[in-house]
């Protein structure tokens, strides 16, 4: 008994200092102080920093820059994971070794890393930095997730239902679309939403690539800091937070549906 409340007492403990200084963030966020840790007897509940926020125009370009990026690296990382997953699947023994751990350096290479070699590489190309870059920079960072997030939906997959639609009289390309896509939709759903997640929290690679007129919300806050904090920095940081809870309960919502779906079409099946 005092095992299990020590334990217990130790995840609190962990949990409360991951999160306590995001909600005390967020209820910073709408008070009227001008300063984070002191409130003072005049301060007040108020949506004023959200006001000043969405006033910024600075703000609103960084805003728009980082989800169109986000949303673009984020596609085009989950078409190549995708496709690059269910290759490496359907490869031979010594060949689908040697692409699984090729496509799993990018997740465990330093970010600085490769983000330095991707600027050297687009110098020595004569690239000017400026959206491309940053696209391709974003892309590198999140497909080896994507890939990571579909591959296990293809092998909890029949292999052979493949070559059973290819005997069947499918195409190739009809077998892909209409017999392993549905099989692994939630992985693709689930490698998309990482991909937006992290490039969305991206700083390094896009401090490299990104042109010198082009912030997203991260190199945007960063110059803020140099200045000094502005009081909207706390409703902005706070916009981000809820966005990747939302996105993450979003997500976890749709695979124990989709989890669920499969569970009562099994059963129907049995009977």
């Amino acid at each position: 008994m005092v095992k299990k409340v020590i334990a217990r007492s130790y995840v609190y403990f962990i949990l409360l200092l991951m999160y306590a200084p995001i909600f005390l963030l967020i209820g910073f966020s709408f008070l009227s102080s001008q300063t984070v840790g002191f409130i003072a007897e005049n301060d007040y509940f108020t949506f004023e920093l959200y006001v000043k926020l969405f006033q910024n125009q600075q703000a609103m370009s960084a805003l728009f820059n980082t989800l169109l990026v986000g949303f673009s690296s984020a596609t085009v990382s989950t078409i190549i994971g995708t496709l690059g997953a269910i290759g490496v699947f359907y490869m031979r023994n010594r060949a689908k070794q040697t692409m699984e751990i090729i496509t799993q350096l990018p997740v465990i290479n330093a970010e600085i890393v490769m983000a330095l070699s991707l600027a050297i590489l687009f110098i020595v190309l004569g690239w000017q930095a400026g959206f491309l870059t940053l696209l391709i920079g974003h892309v590198v960072l999140t497909v080896a997730f994507v890939y990571l997030s579909v591959k296990p939906k293809l092998q909890q997959m029949d292999p052979s239902i493949y070559e059973a639609a290819l005997d069947l009289g499918a195409k190739p390309n009809q077998a892909l679309w209409k017999v392993v896509l549905p099989e692994i939709i939630p992985g693709i759903f689930s490698g998309f939403l990482l991909a937006l997640t992290l490039s969305l929290d991206d700083f390094i690679i896009t401090l490299f690539l990104k042109a010198p007129n082009f912030n997203t919300l991260s190199t945007y806050v960063e110059n803020q800091l140099r200045i000094g904090i502005p009081p909207e920095i706390r409703a902005l940081t706070t916009l981000i937070f809820l966005f990747a809870v939302a996105v993450f309960a979003f997500n976890g919502y749709k695979t124990k549906h989709e989890e669920k779906h499969k569970h009562h079409a099994f059963h129907k099946e049995e009977k």
